[in-house]
C-alpha cells in the first residue's frame, strides 16, 4: 500500500520507518525542511535504537520526506501523526494538529475514491468529534468519501521500534466496516505470524484506551513508589518486597521497581490530559491527581538523602542521568530537571553526565558542568546522585575512589553497595 504520514516527529518517523519496513510505500510529510532533509539522507533525528538503520534501508526505495501534501490524494491511507503539547492547564495543545487535519482534508477534497485518515497523535475522546473530524470535512469541502478513524500509538521510547514489530495490541478505531478492513490491510504484513490481539472499537473508545493504558501504568508506579517509600521508613529493602508482590498473577512482576518517578512526553502529558478532560466534565479525578504528586515528591525525597550526609551549600554534586530514561536522548519531564532545579536553589555546584542526552540538557541548563564521563564527572564529587539508569553505572566501582566525599544516593537501583561507599537506595 501507498501511505502517507503527517509528522516526522518521535512517532512519526518511527511509524513512517516501520510502514516502510513491512514492504508499505511510505511518503513522511513534515513543515520542517531541516527535518525532511535529514530524513531523506537516511538519517533519524531523534535517539532511538533501530531507527536509523532502518532508514538508511528504506529511503530512497520505499521511504522519502518531503514538506508537500502532493503525496496524500495518491496515498490510500493518511496517518497524522502530529505532537499535541500541553497547555498551563494539563489540557492538550490542539493548535497544529487540527492544522494539519484541516491541510490534510484539502489535498483530499477533490478525490473521488475512499480513502481513510487516520489519528496516531494522542488526543481526548471528545476532542476527535468536536476538533478533528470537523477539520478535516472543512478542508475537505465535506468530501463523502473521506473517512476519520483512530489508530493509537504504544511505544515506548528507547524500544519504539522493536514496540512497533512486537505489538501486545493494535487498536481500530473506525465508524465503518471499510476503515477497519483498511486498517486490516495496513497491518497485515506486521500482524502475519503475530499473536497480538486486535481491538476493533470506535474513535473516541480508541483515544480512551491510549489515555487508560498509560494513567494505569503511572499509577502502578507511583503506587509502588509510595510503598517503597514507607518501606525505606521501616528500615525495609521495597524491592524484596515488591518481588514476593511480583509473584500474585492478579498483580504480575512488571512495573514493581520503586525508584525516582516516571517522566518523558508519554505519561505526564497524557496522565495531566486526562485529568483536565475529567474536570471539564465536572468530574474529580482524585487517584489520578495523587498518582502525579506522589511522582512529583519522588525527587524531593532524593535530594533529602543526600542531605543528611552533605551539606549542599557549596558542594560539588554529580547527578548521573539526565534522560528521563535509558536509551533516549528525550529529557522531557526528565526526574533530572527538578533534582538539578533544587541543587541549584541550595547553592551546589552542579555536573551533569549522560551518554546521550547532555546537550539537551545543556539548553535547558546552560550554566552547570557537563562532563564527557561519569568518572569525570564523579571526580572530586562531594555526593552524587543517580537519577537515570544506565547499564555502564554498574561498572564505576573505581571511579567512587576519586570523589572528595565518596556519597551516593541511588534513585534507580544500578550501584552496588561497597565498603568505603556511603550508600543510600531511595527505597531500599
Amino acid at each position: 500500500m501507498h501511505i502517507s504520514v503527517i509528522g516526522s516527529g518521535y512517532v512519526g518517523t518511527t511509524v513512517a520507518a516501520c510502514f516502510a519496513d513491512l514492504g508499505h510505500q511510505v511518503t513522511a510529510i513534515d513543515i520542517d525542511e531541516e527535518i525532511v532533509n535529514t530524513l531523506n539522507e537516511g538519517k533519524a533525528p531523534i535517539d532511538e535504537p533501530g531507527l536509523e538503520d532502518l532508514l538508511e534501508r528504506h529511503v530512497g526505495d520505499r521511504l522519502e520526506a518531503t514538506t508537500s501534501y502532493d503525496a496524500v490524494p495518491e496515498s490510500d491511507v493518511t496517518f497524522l501523526a502530529i505532537g499535541t503539547p500541553s497547555n498551563a492547564d494539563g489540557s492538550i495543545d490542539l493548535t497544529a494538529l487540527e492544522a494539519a487535519a484541516e491541510a490534510t482534508g484539502e489535498a483530499l477534497a477533490d478525490k473521488s475514491e475512499r480513502h481513510l485518515v487516520v489519528i496516531k497523535s494522542t488526543v481526548t475522546p471528545m476532542s476527535i468529534g468536536d476538533v478533528l473530524e470537523p477539520a478535516v470535512h472543512r478542508g475537505a469541502n465535506d468530501n463523502k468519501n473521506i473517512e476519520v478513524g483512530m489508530n493509537p500509538e504504544f511505544l515506548r521510547e528507547g524500544s519504539a521500534v522493536s514496540d512497533f514489530m512486537h505489538p501486545d495490541k493494535v487498536v481500530y478505531g473506525t465508524r465503518s466496516e471499510w476503515a477497519t478492513e483498511r486498517l486490516h490491510e495496513v497491518f497485515e504484513p506486521l500482524l502475519e505470524g503475530h499473536d497480538a490481539d486486535i481491538v476493533e472499537t470506535d474513535p473516541a473508545t480508541a483515544s480512551m484506551t491510549k489515555y487508560a493504558n498509560n494513567a494505569f501504568l503511572a499509577s502502578k508506579i507511583s503506587l509502588v513508589n509510595d510503598l517503597g517509600n514507607i518501606c525505606k521508613e521501616f528500615g525495609l529493602d521495597a524491592y524484596e518486597v515488591m518481588e514476593a508482590v511480583g509473584l500474585d498473577d492478579r498483580i504480575s512482576e512488571q512495573f514493581l521497581r520503586s525508584g525516582v518517578g516516571w517522566g518523558g512526553s508519554c505519561f505526564p502529558k497524557d496522565v495531566d490530559a486526562i485529568i483536565a478532560a475529567a474536570r471539564e466534565e465536572g468530574y474529580d479525578p482524585a487517584l489520578l491527581e495523587a498518582t502525579v504528586e506522589i511522582n512529583d515528591r519522588q525527587p524531593e525525597r532524593l535530594l533529602e538523602l543526600l542531605e543528611n550526609h552533605v551539606n549542599l551549600d557549596g558542594s560539588r554534586v554529580a547527578v548521573l542521568g539526565l534522560s528521563f530514561k535509558p536509551q533516549t536522548d528525550d529529557i522531557r519531564n526528565s526526574r533530572a530537571i527538578p533534582v538539578i532545579e533544587a541543587l541549584l536553589e541550595q547553592g551546589a555546584d552542579v555536573v551533569g553526565y549522560d551518554p546521550v542526552a547532555a546537550d539537551n540538557m545543556a539548553e535547558e541548563f546552560p550554566n552547570i558542568d557537563y562532563a564527557e564521563s561519569a568518572s569525570e564527572a564523579l571526580h572530586d564529587a562531594d555526593g552524587t546522585l543517580v537519577v537515570t539508569d544506565w547499564d555502564e553505572f554498574a561498572a564505576l566501582d573505581e571511579a567512587f575512589d576519586a570523589m572528595a566525599n565518596p556519597v551516593v544516593v541511588d534513585g534507580r537501583r544500578i550501584i552496588q553497595r561497597r565498603d568505603g561507599l556511603t550508600y543510600e537506595g531511595l527505597t531500599w
